[in-house]
């Protein structure tokens, strides 16, 4: 049994590599990260938590229509490397968007700007 287990994961390998560099995928994780740091530090913003939900879900199945299977989609969710990966990067944009980490009035202007652009980020923001 450990030798299947062994198996699938070198079989996932390759597939999570290839996940990985999906940028429609990737970007849109790394928006939900940047939306959800912000309204977790911005206590004047929420996170339209269904909305993004639904944008995940979205994913989920956009993952599937470039020909992944659930096992392949999964293995990435899963794969903790990867999600340190792009929350790094989300937190790297955000700073250069100008919410360093820990100004809680920058995360809420950067915050208000998306939303008023009515970017991915901002559509997944809900302001109080």
């Amino acid at each position: 049994m450990r030798g299947c287990a062994l198996a699938l994961t070198f079989l996932a390998t390759p597939a999570l590599a290839d996940l990985a560099n999906e940028p429609r995928i990737t970007e849109g994780l790394i928006n939900v990260g940047i939306a959800y740091e912000i309204s977790e530090v911005c206590p004047d913003i929420d996170a339209r938590r269904l909305l993004g939900l639904r944008y995940l879900l979205a994913l989920r199945s956009a993952a599937g229509d470039l020909g992944y299977s659930a096992e392949e989609i999964e293995a990435f969710i899963d794969d903790d490397a990867e999600k340190d990966r792009l929350e790094e990067i989300a937190r790297e944009r955000l700073a250069r968007m100008g919410a360093v980490r820990g100004d809680v009035g920058a995360h809420c202007r950067v915050g208000r700007g998306e939303v008023a652009a009515d970017s991915q980020v901002g559509r997944l923001l809900s302001p109080r």
